[in-house]
């Protein structure tokens, strides 16, 4: 890997891909730090403070911690990732968008179309209800987090505007990043928002080792298991299930044409990291609720719903065994793919084409996703083993760590795939070194 990014800076088109994309992201964390006007920074810094483990802080961490500052980017980049997953989905239930996804670049377009006007419908709603709500929310201390000297819909106005530019300009940033620079530009602004935190989080470690409250070899286990988990998650992320598939041979006119081994390649985990994003807005969403009321049944909801709790973790794996089959299955059609297959003389071998074919298809597929889906569980409640069995405050959710980790791999693939197109050495050296033949630029 490293001698990749050594010959990734020696292919100028590469470089200046690699240089404007640490730009963007560098014009993403300066708007990260532009606040709305109106807000009383101190009273918003304790009021957050309070909400720790509800969806506000959910967001927040995909936000880079805009949203607890009330900065420009607030609403960060998830308006586009709902309208996103939105459309995806409306995409089973409506024959127009299904012929869309089938027509290519044009059906694309309008897709990505239709998924911005989502997106800026998804931030005016969502920069209005942040406004209403700051409004009569309040600190701990009862301080009022607007200023008392700002008008009430001229602030409702200029928040909403305000948040739903900067989803609009950082969904841009990220378009630009997926054309001119290099990997997913959207991936990238979440993985960005995410490793701010990691200087912070190796402060406030350090200070608690000095602080006694904190030991070195609890420190060192950590460590260990973080190192383990990443490679776990790099396995599992590059793993594939790869069903042998053989083309008959048949004729056309005086050519023969198949007689080919193939394979169909299915990933362990299809649905990457939606399940445990659904899972935790949907966990976080009633301790919300349950933090703003005084009732003592809704705070008992709230407790038992807090990341720490058993009843939150049990029902979190559920929900991530549910949407990791849910999301495969709208991902993937069994039937669709055997037809796909017999249309052009495919077949496993051993399985008869057409009915039997999607019927192991699916058994496959069933596996597999449950592998997957135990996998992401795994990953997502090991922060809450750390925190209880060694007492360690682990600042960055499975969530989180499974963003980083595959935002960082997908990454490198393009970059690699860059190098490969561009500059056929550096893969090959040790074959030139053998056979004495002459680089290959393309």
């Amino acid at each position: 890997m490293l001698s990749v990014f050594q010959n990734a800076f020696r292919i100028e088109e590469l470089r200046n891909r690699i240089i404007f994309t640490l730009l963007m992201l560098v014009v993403f964390r300066i708007g990260a730090h532009i606040p709305t006007p109106g807000i009383d920074s101190q009273a918003l810094a304790s009021f957050f403070a309070a909400q720790a483990g509800t969806i506000l802080s959910f967001f927040d961490m995909f936000s880079g911690g805009a949203l607890q500052r009330l900065t420009v980017f607030a609403l960060g980049i998830m308006p586009y990732i709902s309208a996103s997953i939105i459309i995806q989905l409306l995409t089973v239930v409506f024959p127009y968008l299904e012929r869309l996804t089938r027509e290519g670049e044009a059906g694309r377009k309008k897709i990505t179309m239709y998924t911005r006007y989502g997106t800026i419908g998804l931030s005016v709603v969502q920069g209005f209800g942040i406004a209403v709500g700051l409004q009569t929310m309040s600190a701990p201390d009862g301080a009022a987090l607007v200023l008392p000297t700002i008008d009430p819909w001229g602030f409702r106005l200029l928040t909403m505007i305000t948040l739903t530019a900067g989803t609009a300009f950082l969904m841009w940033v990220g378009e630009q990043i997926s054309e001119r620079g290099i990997g997913n530009g959207i991936s990238l602004i979440i993985f960005a928002g995410i490793i701010t935190d990691i200087p912070s989080a190796s402060i406030n470690s350090i200070r608690l080792i000095q602080a006694g409250q904190l030991s070195l070899f609890s420190v060192a286990i950590v460590v260990v298991i973080m190192g383990a988990v990443i490679f776990a998650v790099i396995f599992m992320e590059t793993s594939n299930r790869k069903i042998p598939v053989q083309y008959a041979k048949r004729m056309q006119g005086n050519r023969v044409y198949g007689g080919q081994s193939s394979h169909l390649p299915l990933k362990i985990n299809s649905a990457g990291v939606i399940p445990p994003i659904f899972a935790s807005s949907m966990l976080a969403f009633p301790a919300t609720i349950a933090g703003f009321s005084s009732y003592a049944w809704l705070q008992w909801i709230a407790g038992q719903l807090a990341p720490t709790a058993v009843l939150y973790n049990i029902l979190f794996v559920m929900m991530i065994f549910f949407f990791c089959f849910f999301y495969t299955a709208i991902q993937f059609n069994p039937v669709k793919i055997a037809d796909e297959m017999k249309k052009f003389g495919g077949y496993i071998p051993g399985i008869r084409p057409g009915k039997k074919t999607a019927e192991y298809i699916n058994q496959v597929l069933t596996r597999i996703t449950f592998g997957g889906a135990l996998y992401l569980a795994a990953v997502c409640v090991l922060p809450v083993f750390l925190y209880r069995m060694l007492n360690v405050p682990f600042q960055f959710g499975g969530t989180a760590l499974l963003i980083v980790v595959g935002v960082g791999l997908d990454t490198v693939r393009q970059i690699e795939a860059f190098l490969l197109n561009r500059n056929y050495d550096g893969f090959m050296k040790k074959a030139k070194r053998r056979t004495g033949t002459r680089t290959l630029r393309i």
